[in-house]
């Protein structure tokens, strides 16, 4: 494939994918996996490649969580909003991590591309109220449970040293 950010050749990107609108979101998912984020093209060329009106693929973009219309970091720290989880102290949680990474009101992801923070829905384990979940570029994930400003600085840290080399 080309360069990650360049405009991709619609062949390529949706090799194997049935012109369908049933393909809109692994449409959507291949254009974000390219860019990194769902720019305006990028979802005008899955829309129109599925055969799906472009007002259809943005709200589709733009109601689940996994997508994002902005660049976002190399880590992106989702904290569950769900309801055992906001009872617990998630939004403290929330107001605590922009703090830390120094984020302005509506701005999600830090200015050197590391963290994006960012509200989910429940992650299924309540039980562990309040979770955190960071997604990793290499597609694996750590979940933090019973999350406080302590286990979180901890977790910036910790991807803050292994970015600079050091071990995690």
């Amino acid at each position: 494939m080309e360069e990650k950010g360049a405009p991709p050749n619609p062949d390529e990107l949706f090799r194997g994918l049935q012109r369908a609108p049933h393909n809109l979101i692994e449409a959507l998912r291949r254009v974000q996996a390219h860019y990194g984020y769902l720019p305006l093209e990028g979802i005008k060329m899955a829309a129109d490649y599925v055969g799906v009106p472009l007002a259809q693929a943005y709200g589709v973009a733009t109601f689940y969580h996994q997508y994002s219309l902005e660049p976002l970091g190399k880590y992106r720290i989702l904290l569950c909003m769900g309801t055992a989880c906001h009872l617990a102290g998630n939004r403290l949680n929330a107001e605590f991590l922009r703090s830390l990474l120094g984020l302005k009101p509506g701005q999600k992801t830090t200015s050197d591309m590391l963290f994006s923070v960012e509200e989910a829905r429940c992650f299924g384990c309540c039980g562990l109220a309040p979770v955190v979940m960071i997604l990793k570029p290499d597609g694996t994930n750590e979940i933090i449970g019973r999350a406080n400003p302590r286990s979180l600085r901890a977790a910036v840290e910790r991807y803050r040293r292994l970015e600079r080399g050091g071990s995690g």
